[in-house]
């Protein structure tokens, strides 16, 4: 018996050998060129579904006689599915190659997007949102993963400034593509428009991709699972509720802290843990720390135009959701411009300046948004716009891409779950933040404006420009949060993981 389990382990070995050889014969082979193409539309494709719900919303509503806080479901719910599934593509990524990932992912978007388009009522819009969101969830994790194992440490910038003009412009051409389809097309055309791509890029993915993981077949950690649903979706959605009825909501503070006490018992679990579910012991790692919390701000500056400029926009100065999305539209294509080139500069000199001249621009910019009015001019709204997001093109890859270069390839995947979740979850909190900031202020503000109106405004008037200076409060509060970013980027250091550094060194001798 001891000599048929010496022999089991032989072979074990001598597979998961084979298994190491044939993968890294694939990812020199293969080509690198086509298969980033097509998980990069993939990506776009998936984040793009995720804006076009806040200009949308408001027909959607209308035409499926629901209320407010029922249709938001369509964005929360989303969000909900899309930030539970992101911690679980660390396990999904070591139990099931890239090929069978990716096209799982795709089809259940696919899916998704057909219930959405035939949805006859209300619930099935819902769960075709939750199924595409299913499938929206893995996309991205798995494909920074694929980029770090095709790309050595000097050429990863590069390549993840391309899947910088996903996760980039997506959401800033969602707004002003959803505008022009509401105002041409019905609602429908959103959802049938984005189902022949999503088939095309199922298609080629089917022919196209090789695994390139390594798989490690881990035992599915369930309670680990539960508990990191629990935690995730209780605080997503308590921060959402927050958002929506304000942070002195009772079922807002009962889903945040039960989210709350669930991570804490996940992280827990995971530090302890021989094989955990989710590594977190990435954050022994420093660099990988500091970028992570940098990311954190940084992710809440960019949101900031997305939700407050709309806003301001629509809701003050009357302007449509095309007119709306359409001034934002220069931004998006600079960003798209400048993704790759970021890249290509970080792979030359580093995060830490690209971060730094990117924050300074971005906290100029942002500077004049603090003192808008109910004259102040489109074309100026446009330059600033563009300019802001000029900076925030230097930010958010290179940072990621610092943070991740420091880890060892066997924590990458759980580095780029970790990250993306943070992500998500910094996004949900920092919105629901800027709007609570923005309607307090507003709310104070009309108080003040009405005690002294001499001049006999209206109370819609009033209730207006004190909406106007609650969304300067809000950019004030951006800039603190730019500022912060700020002086941690001093802070950044490039560093590689001690494989990347026996490679390279391996490299040289030869």
């Amino acid at each position: 018996m001891p000599l048929a389990g010496t022999r089991v382990r032989r072979l074990d070995s001598i597979l998961k050998r084979k298994e190491l050889t044939m993968t890294q014969s694939t990812i020199i082979t293969i080509k690198k060129g086509p298969l980033l193409t097509i998980m990069v539309l993939g990506a776009f494709i998936s984040i793009l579904n995720q804006t076009i719900m806040s200009v949308a919303l408001p027909e959607l509503m209308h035409d499926l006689q629901v209320s407010a806080s029922t249709g938001q479901w369509l964005t929360t719910g989303y969000m909900l599915v899309n930030g539970v599934m992101i911690p679980l593509t660390a396990y999904f990524m070591e139990r099931f190659t890239t090929r069978q990932l990716f096209l799982s992912s795709m089809i259940l978007f696919t899916v998704g997007t057909i219930v959405c388009a035939v949805a006859p009522g209300f619930g099935i819009l819902l769960t075709g949102r939750m199924i595409q969101a299913a499938g929206a969830g893995i996309i991205m994790p798995l494909l920074m993963n694929v980029v770090f194992i095709l790309f050595p440490v000097e050429k990863r910038g590069t390549a993840m400034g391309l899947i910088g003009f996903a996760i980039i412009v997506a959401p800033a051409v969602g707004p002003s593509l959803t505008g022009f389809v509401l105002e041409h097309a019905h609602w429908r055309i959103l959802f049938y428009g984005m189902l022949p791509i999503a088939l095309i890029i199922t298609a080629i993915s089917f022919f196209l991709l090789k695994n390139l993981t390594e798989r490690s077949m881990p035992k599915l950690d369930v309670v680990s699972a539960i508990i990191s649903t629990i935690g995730f979706g209780g605080l997503l959605y308590g921060v959402s509720v927050a958002g929506a009825k304000g942070w002195n909501s009772l079922e807002a503070w009962i889903m945040m802290v039960v989210g709350f006490v669930a991570l804490i018992f996940f992280t827990r679990r995971q530090w302890h843990s021989d094989k955990p579910f989710l590594n977190l012991r990435v954050f022994q790692y420093p660099i990988f720390t500091l970028t992570s919390i940098i990311n954190v701000f940084i992710t809440i500056v960019m949101f900031a135009d997305m939700i407050l400029l709309p806003l301001y926009l629509q809701n003050t100065r009357g302007f449509t959701p095309l007119e709306s999305g359409l001034l934002m539209l220069p931004g998006a294509v600079i960003m798209g411009i400048m993704s790759p080139i970021t890249g290509w500069i970080f792979d030359k000199v580093g995060a830490r300046w690209l971060s730094i001249i990117g924050l300074i621009i971005a906290i100029a910019s942002t500077w004049e948004f603090m003192h808008l009015t109910n004259t102040t001019s489109y074309s100026f709204l446009v330059w600033m716009s563009t300019i802001r997001r000029f900076g925030i093109a230097m930010l958010m890859m290179p940072i990621v891409t610092a943070g991740l270069n420091q880890l060892p390839k066997h924590l990458i995947s759980h580095g780029n779950a970790v990250s993306n979740t943070l992500r998500q979850v910094s996004g949900a909190i920092g919105t629901a933040l800027l709007v609570t900031i923005m309607t307090t202020g507003a709310t104070r503000y009309f108080i003040d404006l009405a005690a002294v109106n001499t001049a006999g405004l209206t109370k819609e008037a009033l209730e207006i420009e004190a909406m106007i200076m609650g969304i300067n409060d809000a950019y004030l509060a951006v800039i603190c949060f730019a500022a912060v970013g700020l002086l941690l980027s001093f802070f950044i250091k490039r560093v590689v993981s001690s494989e990347e550094k026996s490679t390279h060194g391996k490299a040289k001798a030869n």
